[in-house]
């Protein structure tokens, strides 16, 4: 398994603590770090507010060959709601030539529907195969949220590559068997995202906003266990994710480049499996409302 880059941080303000965007100078410098440090994948999407153009600002600069990084980006959302079907491939290629310009780039190394729904319908999965085909993509599929969806990906000829949360406490997809299956078939390949879920899994039990009062027990009983192994919850959530061999990479977030230095040095980290998995069965059967952001009632 390797480390993906996400970006949503560095194009909008993000985060369950509200966590502001950063500069578009300290965003590249945080970047360019990453990539001269092991990091060869980047995670972006249309829907990031700027994160496109400061991939693409970073790119520019060229400090590191194209051609060694794995760059992902996600189609506008919901956009093909309302389009005729034999539309679905010029609209597809549209989008897809101004987000090639925002990112600096002539081509992605994967192009992701960033409506998960759009994994049932195969007209939509399969105009998107076919832009692939046309040579600016290689890889394409779906960001999906529900082990169905990740099923759905996995039958389908039109997809090779497949983002999905995961983590300590969402581990859906894992007791669903879409990491068997996927092993089995050979394909997608999966990338997973959602590791510390918007911060969540690091938060102190009194953070914790009252939307979320729920999820108080959980946190505490998460520093409560990571203080009897004495391990870090960062490193227990970052190597939770890292023993599944059916992912590919670990997509995270950074607020600042102190957390990118930090979370770059746990990952290559040995972690106890004994403990992983006696701290792991705590967490199996956590109300989806807890753990999936999209969810989430502010008040």
């Amino acid at each position: 398994m390797k480390l993906c880059l996400g970006t949503v941080q560095f194009g909008m303000n993000y985060g369950i603590r509200g966590q502001k965007q950063p500069s578009l100078e300290n965003a590249v410098k945080m970047l360019d770090y990453a990539t001269q440090n092991g990091i060869e994948a980047i995670d972006t999407a249309h829907s990031y507010g700027t994160a496109e153009d400061v991939v693409g600002a970073f790119l520019k600069r060229k400090t590191i060959n194209r051609e060694n990084l794995f760059i992902s980006s996600k189609f506008h959302p919901n956009m093909l709601d309302d389009v005729n079907p034999k539309e679905y491939q010029t609209v597809i290629s549209k989008n897809l030539e101004i987000q090639l310009k925002r990112l600096n780039t002539d081509y992605l190394d994967a192009y992701l529907f960033h409506s998960s729904r759009y994994a049932f319908n195969d007209a939509m999965l399969e105009a998107m195969f076919k832009v692939k085909q046309q040579g600016k993509v290689k890889h394409c599929g779906v960001s999906v949220y529900y082990p169905d969806e990740a099923k759905r990906c996995i039958e389908s000829p039109f997809v090779d590559f497949m983002q999905l949360p995961f983590s300590i406490f969402d581990q859906r997809m894992a007791k669903d068997g879409i990491f068997d299956l996927a092993k089995k078939t050979g394909k997608p390949q999966i990338h997973s995202r959602s590791a510390f879920i918007q911060g969540l899994i690091l938060m102190e039990v009194e953070e914790v906003p009252p939307f979320l009062e729920k999820a108080k027990p959980i946190v505490k009983k998460i520093d409560d266990l990571c203080k009897k192994y004495q391990v870090s919850r960062i490193s227990l959530a970052i190597n939770f994710v890292k023993q599944f061999d059916a992912v590919s990479h670990l997509v995270f977030g950074i607020d600042n480049i102190e957390q990118l230095k930090e979370n770059i040095k746990i990952f290559h980290n040995p972690f106890p499996k004994e403990i992983l998995q006696d701290i792991a069965k705590e967490f199996e059967n956590i109300e989806t409302n807890i753990i999936m952001p999209s969810l989430w009632v502010k008040k």
